[in-house]
């Protein structure tokens, strides 16, 4: 497995990572969003630090990643009950 050290700047603090090379754009990825979103909130809410604007991002990020595991979720047992269907008419079929 090649892995990297990279370095990610989040709220002008600087982290040295080593991560798989697979994984080295989106965490540069990751890293930006956040600059972006500290900023955004430092621009339109009352922020008084960069340890507040991470609390925000921290909360948001938290909140979209479980509502999108709840849709997950949703969209699994959907398609086993499609399945299930699916399975029952094939089984009709063969009578």
């Amino acid at each position: 497995m090649d892995v990297r050290r990279i370095t990610i700047n989040v709220a002008g603090r600087v982290y040295p990572l080593n991560v798989p090379a697979a994984e080295e754009e989106t965490l540069r990825k990751v890293g930006k969003q956040i600059e972006a979103m500290i900023k955004d909130f430092e621009l339109n809410f009352d922020v008084r630090d960069k340890q507040d604007a991470l609390a925000m991002c921290a909360l948001k990020l938290g909140t979209s990643a479980e509502v999108s595991a709840k849709n997950n979720e949703k969209n699994i047992n959907a398609s086993n009950e499609r399945l299930l269907k699916i399975s029952q008419l094939l089984e009709d079929l063969e009578k």
